[in-house]
């Protein structure tokens, strides 16, 4: 089979590339120069752990290329896939589909034969039924589907994710394109993968209900985890005691700083407004971006009380901006909007991150860049870990405790031990614990 991704995007050069390592004839299609080059150069725009190799093994192998020609990618595939970006729209909170149906227009002016042109952008339920209408407006005499095929793929393990997902799910209006879908997932077959075929709309809708439910999933324990503070109670006790029923499952209830990312901020603000002009508004979703917003903003008046109350004329060290480890995704990251609040209540921040620091210059300013976790520490009236990288995990705290003027760490990931932490002479604050004095 042969199929065009429009967009080489986090979601369209990952699945691009995996597509390819199913012995797919892959064309990923982006209309940024830089972008195509950087790739034709064997270089990655993105940071996924073993995206290079998996690009390099099926370039190599002649079944992936990038290009930016898109009638000539699209030209004869089989099926089209439209992963361009939807980003929230300003004003209204709404998903910006113009990219989406800008690829729609071209794709329409470009196809022959039939094509199957799937949705794996996350759109608002209706989107299928819009980029129909845009492509029949353009080429009435076109013989073609549209398709919702939702992605559900975590940065970090992106790659893993689309070769053992935990399901396929394909909005199709006929056999024909489901035909085609199968055909292209096939390979998922022999692990007995879920695929579960549903009608566009129902698609588009359970993409969106995944993302909010994980967003209110960590909202929630985030909330727990803060009443634990008040009553010294242990969330990583509270998460695993209720993480073991089934019914609730162990994922998603790590305490922390705020969800961010690609995906949880945008489309649950999306979700909010479709449900509102559908007058069945959701409160509890509502609620959860709310609160996510909120405690972003609390998390710096954290890192104050940590201080005793004030910040001014303080140094602070911090490790980690991205929003989660293993990417260098800035998107929505709780740094953001931690690290600028501290500087603006007088600290001078030292900050260090093992792949994002390129995205976080264009994000972040007036703050010290550093090579390494330790050189953030020098003279540092407080450590603040931010993202969990996992050379994060095992920092040497002797000579931490050394390089520091006062041992304070404030923890927003609760990767360390309040007990050990006390052991080791430090004023150690985490999310949702006890909080222990420190023994010397």
């Amino acid at each position: 089979m042969r199929i065009a991704m429009i967009g080489t995007g986090y979601v369209g050069l990952v699945s691009g590339a995996c597509f390819s390592e199913f012995g797919v004839e892959v064309v990923c299609v982006d209309r940024d120069e830089k972008k195509i080059d950087m790739l034709l150069a064997g270089e990655m725009p993105i940071y996924e752990p073993g995206l290079d190799t998996l690009v390099a093994s099926n370039v190599k192998a002649g079944r992936l290329s990038f290009s930016t020609n898109l009638p000539q990618a699209v030209r004869g595939a089989d099926a089209v896939f439209i992963a361009v970006g939807t980003p929230t729209r300003r004003g209204d909170g709404h998903a910006d589909l113009t990219y989406v149906f800008a690829a729609a227009r071209e794709i329409a002016r470009s196809i022959s034969g039939y094509t199957v042109i799937v949705d794996k952008s996350t759109v608002p339920v209706g989107t299928g039924l819009e980029v129909e209408k845009v492509v029949r407006e353009v080429r009435p005499d076109a013989q073609f589907d549209v398709v919702s095929n939702p992605e559900f793929l975590r940065e970090g393990s992106a790659i893993e994710d689309f070769m053992r997902p935990d399901r396929v799910v394909i909005g199709a209006e006929s056999e024909r394109a489901r035909e085609v879908m199968r055909e292209l997932y096939r390979p998922l077959y022999l692990i007995e993968t879920p695929i579960v075929f549903t009608t566009r709309q129902t698609a588009e809708l359970i993409k969106y209900a995944a993302n909010t439910f994980l967003a209110t999933k960590i909202t929630f324990i985030n909330e727990v985890a803060d009443l634990c503070e008040k009553l010294g109670a242990d969330i990583q006790d509270v998460a695993k005691g209720i993480g073991l029923d089934g019914r609730i499952g162990r994922k998603f209830l790590h305490a922390g700083p705020g969800y961010g990312g690609s995906c949880f901020p945008k489309d649950t603000l999306a979700l909010v407004h479709t449900a509102r002009d559908a007058g069945s508004p959701l409160r509890i979703v509502e609620t959860v971006v709310d609160v996510n917003e909120q405690r972003k903003r609390r998390m710096a008046d954290k890192v104050a009380a940590a201080l005793g109350g004030d910040v001014a004329g303080k140094t602070i060290a911090v490790l980690g901006l991205t929003f989660k480890p293993n990417t260098d995704d800035m998107r929505d990251s709780p740094s953001l909007v931690i690290v600028p609040a501290l500087r603006q209540a007088g600290a001078m921040l030292r900050v260090f991150d093992p792949e994002g620091m390129s995205e976080a210059r264009k994000l972040i300013e007036d703050v010290e860049w550093c090579d390494t976790a330790y050189e953030t520490m020098g003279g540092a009236d407080v450590l603040v870990i931010l993202t969990e990288w996992n050379e994060f995990r095992a920092l040497d705290l002797a000579r931490v405790k050394r390089m520091m003027r006062t041992p304070i760490l404030v923890d927003m990931r609760d990767i360390y031990n309040p007990r050990e932490m006390a052991e080791a002479g430090f004023h150690y604050h985490c999310v949702g614990r006890p909080y222990i004095a420190p023994q010397h």
